[in-house]
């Protein structure tokens, strides 16, 4: 500062006129190598499709850990970039972005650029430098959480049967978390959202979401009696002296586990005959129940008239 030429002379300064230094933009980056080009090529390439939302209001409040009301200004999107080979992911939030791209096809790479500080609650003089940066480390690490659980979600068998099976835990008996259950479907479906496993959650926050799933109504009875088998399976756990509730690291890849399957495996096939399946698809199921026909009328099982 003492060599930055300054127009202030000697009698404004003696007047308490001055200035300081402040951030016009800061970048904090996080860099994690893979052992293989081609496990970071699956890995990048499954994560873009499965996150492709992630810039909407409710999902960017997570990773910037910042409320997104209605009324709040900027904007909030996520855009997929291709250049050549490469995609990039970019999502913004107000005037800050985070990158994320393949570096040299081996490295994830991880930029969070903070155009204004005060849009992570900071101030933006110099020596406020260290608390804007610790802020955009974690923003780093809250999108890397959210994202290792969507891609790390299979379960074990051990934890599929004791989940989806009643059995008697802490001398109490719970409820099982039957797949392909409605209520079931819809606690997993809610607790995948991204807010939770950051912010938590309480009855009323979660009942209302699990009721928009269902179209139903949904008391708060019944959400206390479904969450009590989340809690008592290790699925979530409670905060202590509160009434919040976080999802637990087995928690997360069931729920991701259960919406992945019934969503994107189960329902897509059981729905394989119509449109939009490929043709291809539907003229080979075609072909497999005409020889199922002809199989079950050779077995005479059907009625001669």
């Amino acid at each position: 500062m003492a060599i930055i030429p300054t127009p202030l002379t000697n009698l404004d300064r003696r007047a308490g006129y001055w200035w300081e230094l402040s951030v016009g933009q800061v970048e904090v980056s996080r860099t994690i190598v893979f052992d293989a080009p081609r496990r970071a090529r699956a890995f990048f390439e499954s994560l873009v499709a499965d996150n492709i939302g992630i810039g909407r209001p409710e999902s960017v409040s997570a990773v910037f850990a910042r409320q997104v009301r209605r009324n709040t200004p900027g904007v909030f999107r996520t855009r997929v970039f291709t250049q050549g080979v490469d995609v990039k992911l970019d999502i913004t939030y107000k005037r800050c972005r985070v990158k994320e791209y393949l570096k040299q096809g081996v490295a994830l790479r991880i930029e969070t650029v903070i155009n204004r500080p005060h849009d992570l609650g900071c101030l933006a003089r110099v020596h406020h430098l260290p608390e804007i940066q610790a802020k955009g480390r974690e923003v780093n690490r809250r999108l890397l959480m959210i994202q290792r659980a969507g891609q790390d979600c299979a379960i074990e068998t051990a934890l599929f049967e004791r989940i989806s099976q009643p059995y008697v835990r802490e001398g109490q008996r719970t409820g099982a978390l039957r797949f392909g259950d409605v209520r079931a479907m819809a606690l997993a479906g809610t607790l995948c959202m991204v807010v939770h496993a950051v912010a938590g959650f309480t009855n009323r926050s979660l009942r209302a979401l699990v009721a928009g799933k269902l179209g139903t109504t949904y008391t708060a009875v019944q959400m206390t009696y479904d969450l009590r088998p989340l809690r008592l399976h290790g699925l979530i756990y409670r905060l202590p002296h509160t009434n919040t509730y976080l999802p637990t690291p087995d928690g997360i890849r069931v729920a991701v586990f259960y919406t992945k399957l019934h969503d994107r495996l189960l329902s897509p096939l059981l729905a394989a005959d119509h449109p939009p399946a490929p043709q291809n698809l539907r003229a080979a199921l075609r072909t497999i129940d005409r020889a199922v026909d002809e199989y079950v009328a050779t077995a005479r099982l059907r009625p001669a008239a």
